[in-house]
């Protein structure tokens, strides 16, 4: 159990500043640095741990052909300053065409069905992944997303190191063709 001393003098603790709270909690001690206790419950109340209802995600998010989005921790959501995360649904048998996200790194953990990812320059790895795998997708890398089954979605919660929606779409080769489905959004006029 942690207990708030209010008002410790330096001297009085090996406290580096004068006159501040301190949250002394067993095996560790941190520093309130000058909130009042009340102050600092309204403060971790406004800024503290949010929780995003799967009822409630945002899907006025950037959109695929093929696939549904939905924002569940943003700025707008959540206050993120440093990341995205979200749902992604990727109806049987789609594919996007070859792409990277810029300096975005991305993370992908699959809830149901499954994954094919192509990457390189040529397209030419491939790895396939199912329930309860995760996927790093380093900065810049190409690469191509694939629900590897023809009959039920690919159900996904996709993580970004940014909140804007980095897609540079690449003009190269594919080895499994999209079927016209492009990617499409604000910045990425269907062609």
């Amino acid at each position: 159990m942690c207990h708030v001393l209010v008002n410790v003098e330096k001297g009085t603790a090996e406290l580096p500043f004068p006159s501040k709270n301190v949250l002394v909690c067993p095996g560790e001690t941190q520093w309130l640095r000058g909130f009042s206790v009340a102050e600092e419950h309204n403060h971790w109340h406004e800024n503290g741990v949010k929780v995003i209802s799967g009822d409630h995600l945002d899907i006025n998010t950037a959109q695929t052909p093929g696939m549904n989005r939905a924002a569940a921790i943003n700025l707008a959501t959540a206050g993120a300053q440093k990341l995205w995360a979200g749902t992604v649904q990727i109806h049987a048998d789609a594919k996007t065409g070859a792409h990277h996200h810029g300096d975005l790194e991305s993370i992908i953990y699959i809830i149901s069905g499954k994954a094919r990812m192509r990457w390189g320059e040529k397209l030419e790895y491939v790895a396939e992944a199912g329930p309860g795998d995760f996927i790093f997708v380093p900065p810049y890398v190409p690469h191509q997303e694939i629900n590897a089954n023809d009959d039920e979605p690919l159900n996904c919660v996709l993580v970004r190191s940014g909140q804007d929606p980095v897609v540079v779409n690449l003009d190269i080769p594919v080895i499994e063709e999209p079927d016209g489905l492009h990617w499409v959004d604000p910045i990425h006029p269907a062609p």
